[in-house]
């Protein structure tokens, strides 16, 4: 069920970052049905014999890979469905857009367990759904709906079982077919101003629309507008 590895994270980082120069979208889909179970515990028995340290490169490699997809030039989409707990949960929480399956069945679980989550949530998910619904989450470890994380602002859209591929299919092809470069400016405001007033982030956003307007891309794209508009 796609549980995460040392060797996962790593090379999840490396898919990643790899794709990016590439592609206009990268999608994140779990093989089998299930999009991820979280830290894989025969591992974690493994590496718990070995000492405490033994420990840090499953959850560095992880975190790295998570951590990588904001700064990524093309935006990161989630797909979603049957499992996502754990590290699966927290990949879909570090991802640009997630779309999920009405059905998924998402969690973070750790306290199920007498864990800690060590891929972000808990950094992660009170700056996405307020700190009342990430602890009262988190805390309790229940499961939520696809369609629950979509209410609650955890993903993008939640598609019906039936219209889930097709749904999926559509929304990536809407994305791919965008200006690679006005993308990539767009999800980088977006990301750093998260990071600072919202002053400074205005002053960013207006920076970077001069900035991208006036040069030969976005000049090409306002010209094939008005000729269209005059034919």
């Amino acid at each position: 069920m796609n549980a995460i590895t040392v060797e996962l994270g790593l090379q999840l980082e490396n898919a990643l970052c790899e794709l990016a120069e590439r592609v206009n979208v990268i999608v994140v889909r779990g093989a089998g049905g299930n999009f991820s179970v979280g830290g894989d515990f025969h591992e974690l028995e493994r590496l718990r014999a070995a000492g405490p340290e033994a420990l840090r490169p499953l959850f560095e490699n992880f975190g790295r890979a998570c951590a990588a997809i904001s700064g990524l030039p093309v935006p990161v989409v989630a797909v979603v469905e049957g499992n996502a707990t754990a590290g699966g949960f927290e990949l879909m929480q570090a991802s640009d857009i997630a779309l999920v399956r009405a059905d998924a069945k998402l969690a973070d679980n750790h306290a199920n367990f007498g864990q800690v989550p060590g891929g972000g949530s808990s950094q992660r998910l009170p700056r996405l759904i307020g700190r009342q619904r990430a602890l009262g989450h988190i805390l309790s470890g229940e499961r939520l709906s696809g369609e629950q994380a979509a209410e609650w602002g955890l993903a993008y859209r939640s598609f019906a079982p039936d219209a889930f591929e097709e749904g999926v299919a559509a929304f990536v092809e809407r994305l791919a077919g965008k200006d690679r470069t006005a993308l990539g400016k767009i999800k980088r405001l977006v990301h750093d101003g998260l990071k600072m007033p919202l002053v400074d982030g205005l002053a960013k956003e207006l920076a970077t629309v001069i900035d991208h307007v006036g040069g030969d891309a976005a000049g090409a794209g306002i010209t094939s507008f008005t000729r269209s508009e005059g034919a």
